[in-house]
């Protein structure tokens, strides 16, 4: 059975699975689905069509589902708003907001205060780090990790078991808002278990190759070869990542 504060709200046709909670304060909306176990913290807010997968934790003043908001021309307005999807055993942290049309596979945590944008994905077991930005329609593989303060731009592909350190900046537009109306924009890529360090930026376009690693701080302007290491400004081929660095000696 639901147990659910006498000050939240709860629409009538909302569906409730067994030993659901949902603290004061929070609304969870029109048709909305609650798997069994699910958790939704004080003051948090999950719209109208948000499902939710078993066992999911929402902690205190999450919004999901939320729809964007959107300058006349901006190319978000494209996106399709299907209804946001939570796997089993997400956890959503204090502050974050995931979108409408987002879609987050099961046991993924999104950090405090994040942010996933309309139409993106962040696959299975993915973290994505306090602060942080997944902008529209990116795609994020499973076991990524995603740091504090990533930003992710839209249109970007982040494959499995990628690592993006704390601050690291994509980019998708060299003429900065100056190109037709609906073209799609560059984004980059980042392929399977790269790494890439602390601060460094990625420009429109590049692609950083699997098991590539790159140095903190670097600004990455061109595609980085599978299992180059690089650094600097630009940022440079330094040597290759070595057999025993490879993730697959160091899965656990």
């Amino acid at each position: 059975m639901a147990e659910v504060s006498p000050a939240a709200h709860v629409d009538p046709s909302a569906e409730l699975g067994e030993g659901v909670a949902v603290g004061p304060g929070a609304v969870v909306g029109v048709g909305a689905v609650l798997g069994d176990g699910v958790s939704v913290g004080a003051g948090s807010v999950v719209h109208a069509g948000v499902v939710l997968g078993p066992g999911c934790l929402v902690e205190e003043l999450v919004v999901l589902g939320k729809r964007p908001r959107l300058r006349r021309g901006s190319s978000a307005a494209a996106v399709e708003l299907a209804a946001l999807e939570l796997g089993a055993e997400v956890t959503v942290c204090c502050g974050a907001v995931v979108y409408a049309g987002a879609v987050v596979g099961a046991g993924a945590i999104i950090g405090d205060q994040a942010q996933v944008r309309e139409g993106s994905r962040v696959g299975a077991h993915s973290v994505v780090g306090r602060g942080s930005c997944v902008d529209f329609n990116a795609v994020v593989g499973e076991r990524v990790s995603i740091q504090t303060g990533v930003y992710v731009t839209s249109w970007a592909l982040v494959e499995d078991d990628v690592f993006l350190g704390p601050g690291v900046l994509m980019t998708n537009d060299d003429t900065m808002g100056r190109h037709p109306r609906g073209e799609r924009l560059d984004a980059p890529v980042v392929r399977r278990a790269a790494r890439v360090g602390g601060g460094v930026v990625l420009v429109p376009g590049v692609e950083v190759g699997e098991e590539a690693f790159v140095a903190a701080g670097a600004v990455v302007t061109r595609d980085v070869a599978p299992r180059a290491v690089v650094l600097g400004t630009p940022a440079r081929l330094h040597r290759l990542v070595q057999d025993a660095e490879l993730l697959e000696h160091w899965r656990h």
